[in-house]
């Protein structure tokens, strides 16, 4: 491996009532527990130009000022701190963004997005794991790196490494959807499903072996998931629910599929409110698992909860282990490529402004967009 350059390009916030700014600075190097990793490819989030321009809807992301910008990304270790004993010089690395204190499984936040507010979690990001992935270099945890099998992936697969970020998407629902246990044949219904991780969560499923049965308000969105589905599955069985805001009605349009064994929830905060994880409760079978991902303030029909012995899960993301086992089953090819798997619109740092825009409206299933700090693996 080559020396690491003394300097490096990085997407920066110096304060949240100033603009961003692409700065020089000097490259990280590598310590004990950690990994420099060349960035080729950093995911950006729907919301990342809410979280750092400071608007009222996303205040309560604190974040410690300056700090490199950024969350997810892939990439190759440039550099390893002394005490990596499996990662190698050169590896293509999946870089997650959810930084766990190792002291403390409970104390974690989200690398250059939300520093979570409880006093373990904001000394970790003020202090040790600062600076995120929009940027050329970005030194991380050991644990944090997850190996990418690259000759598979890239060559015998032939995904392109933007095309990969997308599993920044997909892992979320996995681990949902892994954490309840899904099996294959089962019926899960994913609720709503027209947004960015639950429309992920279609294709995780689907992938998983499932029938889907998606809800959304969105009929037009609902009939593009599908197709989308079905262009890069063929085989894949998926069905289509409106949520007309109607408890009892939805739960009726979901019983006339038979049986349903799970169900994931994605609620944004604007449905907080929305009935429909109810009628999902109404509609599954007894013994039926439900992941709670969202945001819905009241999901629950108590007396059907407890007499069809429902189990409810909350989840957060994801554990590593999660990471580890979708690394293996992306692998093995169970999921589609190129445009059947996501429409990434690519930008350079310099074009900031204009990526996190995009971003803003560039949503749902098998869309995407990154950072490109590098031009290629």
């Amino acid at each position: 491996m080559a020396s690491l350059p003394t300097t490096h390009r990085a997407l920066v916030l110096t304060d949240k009532s100033l603009p961003l700014a692409v700065k020089t600075l000097p490259t990280p190097t590598a310590i004990h527990g950690s990994a420099v990793v060349e960035i080729f490819s950093a995911g950006v989030l729907s919301y990342h130009r809410e979280v750092y321009n400071g608007a009222e809807s996303h205040a309560h992301y604190s974040l410690p000022t300056p700090l490199v910008t950024g969350m997810s990304g892939i990439g190759r270790i440039a550099a390893l701190g002394p005490d990596a004993t499996a990662l190698q010089p050169g590896q293509l690395v999946f870089v997650d963004c959810m930084i766990r204190a190792r002291d403390d499984p409970e104390t974690a936040f989200l690398l250059a997005i939300h520093d979570s507010g409880t006093p373990g979690s904001r000394k970790l990001a003020r202090d040790v794991w600062r600076d995120g992935t929009f940027a050329e270099y970005a030194r991380v945890p050991l644990e944090n790196c997850v190996p990418l099998d690259e000759k598979r992936l890239c060559g015998e697969l032939g995904y392109d490494v933007h095309d990969l970020m997308y599993m920044d998407y997909l892992i979320v629902p996995f681990g949902g959807l892994r954490d309840i246990g899904l099996e294959p044949g089962e019926t899960v219904v994913v609720s709503p499903a027209t947004g960015g991780y639950g429309g992920a969560a279609v294709m995780v499923a689907v992938a998983m072996g499932a029938r889907v049965i998606a809800m959304g308000r969105n009929e037009a969105e609902l009939a593009r998931l599908k197709k989308h589905v079905l262009s890069g599955s063929p085989s894949a069985s998926i069905e289509t629910v409106k949520i007309t805001g109607d408890e009892t009605a939805d739960a009726e349009s979901l019983k006339a599929f038979g049986a349903i064994d799970a169900a994931i929830d994605f609620t944004p905060p604007k449905g907080a409110s929305s009935s429909h994880v109810k009628s999902v409760v109404r509609a599954i079978r007894k013994g039926g698992r439900i992941s709670l991902m969202g945001l819905n303030e009241n999901p629950i029909v108590p007396w059907l909860v407890v007499s069809k012995n429902i189990s409810l899960k909350g989840k957060l993301m994801y554990e590593r282990e999660d990471l580890v086992s979708f690394a293996k089953m992306l692998k093995t090819g169970l999921f589609p490529r190129g445009k059947h798997l996501v429409d990434t619109k690519i930008f350079s740092l310099e074009d900031w402004k204009e990526c996190l825009d995009v971003a803003a409206e560039h949503t749902g299933i098998g869309r995407r967009v990154v950072f490109s700090p590098k031009s290629s693996v």
